[in-house]
């Protein structure tokens, strides 16, 4: 197959590049903000998580008013995805004040890939031996990074990031049909006020800098609000499969970016724990691909 199209900026399959190249290392960037702001103590979870989803929602309210398509937000989105939105981004803040940023991530694409397999095998679809051979993989990846030691993370970090990862992975579950990505990630982001307000209500008065605030606007204008946007651009160029292994590439840069911008180190444990997850989940969704193109050539 020619490269031609892949160099080629104004080719279809260059612009799913770029697109997933900026959306990767958008998600990859929300951990070592977030890690930046909450390991050196410059803003609270709760703030963190308030100012992330307020300012994604007027970044993409702002965009959509420009593009006069403001009022289709309220039938776009759904309360459901925006529920998942903020769980997702409440525990994922929680999470990290615990958890270095390599482990996190790792937590967290774990736990959405695998919440999504389970989805779909409780929605009555067959698994392949070679599905089911990597997903105990990615399991016992899991089990072995939590082991007692030394170097285990948090167990209450573990658990809010993998509950983080499964309110996601429903979240991507539901916007796997969107036609209008902006206008559905603007809605959902709007949809997460009234439980923004709430953890406000009940966390007040907020611990904040002014790094900090910076920090957590980053998180919510760019790399959450746009990126997510551009994420489900993104998939229409992609395969179920490709999707799913392109982002097992986020730990890594998230674990790279924490050994760059917040001086972590990368444990043995950690390497061999990713090596099993990722590992586990690639064979999954090869294997689920192989399986879907030999049923649709009987």
């Amino acid at each position: 197959m020619s490269m031609e199209k892949y160099l080629n900026p104004s080719s279809k399959p260059f612009q799913t590049v770029l697109l997933t190249a900026f959306t990767l290392t958008a998600f990859a960037a929300n951990s070592v903000l977030c890690r930046l702001a909450l390991g050196r103590e410059t803003i609270d979870a709760a703030a963190f998580t308030v100012i992330r989803l307020l300012s994604a929602a007027l970044v993409l309210g702002f965009l959509l008013a420009i593009r006069g398509r403001l009022k289709m937000t309220l039938h776009c989105g759904s309360w459901f995805s925006a529920c998942m939105l903020f769980l997702y981004a409440a525990s994922f803040s929680y999470a990290y004040m615990t958890l270095n940023t390599g482990t996190g991530a790792l937590i967290l694409f774990g736990a959405v890939q695998i919440t999504i397999l389970l989805v779909y095998r409780v929605s009555g679809n067959r698994m392949a031996a070679a599905e089911w051979l990597g997903a105990l993989a990615a399991f016992l990846g899991f089990v072995f990074l939590v082991l007692p030691g030394v170097t285990a993370p948090s167990l209450k970090g573990f658990i809010l990031m993998s509950a983080a990862g499964a309110a996601w992975g429903f979240y991507t579950l539901g916007g796997r049909a969107s036609e209008s990505p902006m206008t559905d990630t603007a809605a959902n982001f709007i949809r997460t006020l009234p439980l923004v307000l709430m953890l406000f209500l009940l966390t007040n008065p907020l611990f904040i800098t002014r790094r900090g605030v910076l920090l957590a606007i980053i998180s919510g204008a760019v790399t959450s609000g746009l990126g997510y946007t551009l994420w489900y651009r993104a998939l229409r160029g992609l395969s179920a499969a490709q999707a799913a292994v392109v982002q097992l590439m986020v730990p890594v840069i998230a674990a790279l970016g924490g050994v760059f911008f917040n001086r972590e180190i990368i444990s043995g444990r950690l390497i061999l724990s990713a090596l099993m997850i990722l590992g586990g989940i690639c064979v999954t969704a090869l294997a689920r691909t192989g399986f879907e193109k030999r049923r649709a050539g009987q």
